[in-house]
């Protein structure tokens, strides 16, 4: 694809953070839009901020737990457009707390947001992509399909189980080589979604950070792969250094998250249970970033963490090439 300009652009999750960023972008370069989220009045403020950058934006309200919503989303979409150019699986939630003590409706409702939530979405538009001969499908994994996430395990499960879900996927489509499935992967990223989650943990979280990501550069990304698909696109400077980590030191890596989130919440003031958005909205968190990121240090250089992370993905290419025989 040359342009997305003209093309129809389904974003799920896009109220706020990442989703909402990713409207824009689109919106900028002149797509069609379909935006979905929970949140309709939130919603229609994208909408409008779409139409006022240059594109066209159509709003349907969507739970993607659910999968008759989802396929009606899809079937909306066909109505108002006649067709999908690119899908973006956006949506997600997380539950943060030991594992025992978070409600396992609660661990439920992460994996049938971030796991079923983007597999209604394949199932409801790869046929489509299949009779049109052509299509992306793109999804947001994040850095937790390759790493532990303690107080986050049904997190971790999720994404784990999206990226083998997307890998799967795959190989069905080598028949198909118009249509292609894409994950995209961020690693923290400073959106509202960090006030959103629910929390188990007894303690605040304290989300600041100076490591947080960019929104900006994860809908960059996506935009990129709408234009030119791939099946892995890494977001950060953090991203390849903790997959590098993992895998070449999967047991010290668990040691240094479960001791690093064991002392975090160890050190945080008490604070009550909460859903978050879980089961329902919740109306805090409405733009694309979160105020959770924070200068970094003087002695970070962002020359230097550029350059560690792109000796780290050369070194993960290396170590993965010799794993697999130099294939």
């Amino acid at each position: 694809m040359d342009s997305v300009r003209g093309a129809v652009v389904v974003v799920t999750g896009a109220s706020s953070g990442i989703g909402r960023a990713t409207a824009l972008t689109f919106a900028r370069e002149g797509a069609r839009l379909v935006l979905a989220a929970r949140r309709e009045a939130l919603l229609d403020e994208v909408a409008e901020e779409c139409r006022e950058l240059g594109g066209e934006a159509e709003v349907v309200p969507t739970d993607v737990t659910d999968a008759q919503a989802v396929l009606r989303l899809a079937n909306r979409a066909m109505q108002v457009y006649g067709g999908i150019d690119v899908w973006v699986s956006n949506a997600g939630v997380g539950a943060v707390g030991r594992f025992e003590d978070t409600p396992l409706e609660a661990h439920r409702r992460v994996v049938e947001t971030n796991l079923f939530g983007p597999l209604h979405a394949a199932h409801a538009v790869l046929p489509l992509f299949r009779r049109q001969g052509h299509g992306v499908l793109i999804n947001t994994v994040s850095v937790g399909a390759w790493a532990p996430a303690p107080y986050a395990a049904a997190y971790a499960a999720s994404k784990f189980g999206l990226e083998g879900l997307l890998e799967s996927l795959r190989a069905e489509l080598v028949d198909a080589p118009g249509v292609h499935v894409c994950g995209v992967y961020p690693f923290f990223t400073d959106t509202p979604g960090m006030s959103h989650g629910a929390n188990y943990t007894g303690h605040q979280l304290d989300a600041e950070s100076p490591f947080y990501g960019d929104p900006q550069d994860v809908a960059d990304t996506v935009l990129s792969l709408a234009l030119r698909p791939r099946a892995q696109a890494m977001v950060g400077a953090m991203t390849p250094l903790t997959r590098l980590g993992h895998a070449v030191a999967p047991r010290l890596m668990e040691k240094i998250a479960g001791y690093g989130a064991h002392r975090h919440f160890s050190r945080t003031p008490p604070a009550a249970p909460s859903d978050g958005n879980l089961f329902s909205p919740v109306e805090r968190g409405r733009g694309v970033t979160g105020g959770f990121r924070t200068p970094p240090p003087d002695w970070v250089s962002p020359l230097l963490v550029a350059g560690v992370a792109a000796a780290a993905a050369a070194a993960y290419a290396g170590y993965a090439r010799r794993r697999n025989g130099g294939d």
